[in-house]
């Protein structure tokens, strides 16, 4: 019988047929290429890359620097090394929202449903988006260093730079499965891009990114102590400028397994069952 023949049924049941490891690497190889190749011929899905490391760098050091940096006991040069580790703990997390705003748009267009339709292990579209999307916040946090030592950070730590990269890496990939997961149950991109907005600016205030949380009120400084942003920010603080590393790290990396192994089988089963 020739695939186009197949009947519905049929066409779902010889796409979830169990696939070799082998093959969904090498589904997943040439997801990422399509995904880099529709980037290619649209530049303009890399301007959140480019434009919010440079936005949100320029922003916070020019208009807040001078006040907190007062605070932490120096002034606009302390408030960099201050301000860029944490921003770069918000790179991953903001480039999640886009991989489920992508997701999305890939459904309603109709791509996924041929992907649904081939032999292809499922997993191996989640994973290349992921996958590119990662690429995306390492370009994101190359652009974020290169304005944070235009505007006055200094290095010196580069082992601990690259520590804070992975780490970032890390939570961000975790936290792209949630995403993912609401990419699918979500009727319209917009519906994503909104709940992602609900979700992620009382994370990024209720933290300590931008500022110390010591003059914060007590309620909200239990919620930072909590929050992953705060333990991420917190170590690549201490592995870029120093400072205390193994609470924060422990935390984040916790947080990061959690995340993923709650909902990346969630996200693989919507995406598989999804009408």
């Amino acid at each position: 019988m020739s695939a186009a023949t197949l009947t519905p049924a049929a066409a779902a049941s010889k796409a979830d047929a169990p696939i070799p490891l082998r093959a969904h690497l090498r589904h997943t190889g040439a997801l990422i290429r399509r995904n880099l190749l529709w980037i290619r011929q649209d530049p303009e899905s890399m301007f959140d890359a480019i434009l919010f490391p440079v936005i949100f760098t320029l922003l916070f050091v020019y208009v807040f620097g001078g006040s907190i940096g007062q605070s932490l006991g120096g002034g606009q040069d302390q408030y960099v090394q201050y301000v860029v580790p944490g921003l770069m703990a918000m790179m991953g997390m903001n480039m999640a929202q886009g991989v489920g705003t992508g997701f999305n748009t890939d459904f309603n267009s109709g791509v996924m449903d041929r992907f649904r339709s081939l032999p292809i292990g499922r997993g191996s579209v989640l994973f290349a988006k992921i996958a590119v999307e990662l690429m995306r916040m390492l370009f994101a946090t190359v652009v974020l260093v290169i304005v944070g030592v235009l505007v006055g950070f200094d290095i010196t730590n580069w082992a601990g730079l690259l520590a804070s990269v992975g780490l970032s890496a890390v939570f961000g990939s975790a936290l792209m499965w949630v995403f993912l997961t609401l990419g699918v149950i979500m009727k319209s991109a917009q519906s994503v891009q909104a709940m992602g907005f609900l979700v992620l600016m009382p994370l990024q205030f209720g933290s300590s990114i931008f500022a110390p949380t010591a003059s914060m009120p007590g309620w909200l400084q239990n919620f930072t102590e909590y929050n992953p942003l705060s333990a991420l920010a917190d170590t690549a603080r201490g592995l870029m400028v120093g400072g205390p590393v193994t609470h924060g790290l422990w935390v984040t990396l916790a947080w990061s397994a959690g995340l993923t192994a709650v909902m990346a089988p969630v996200a693989i089963h919507k995406f598989r069952t999804k009408n």
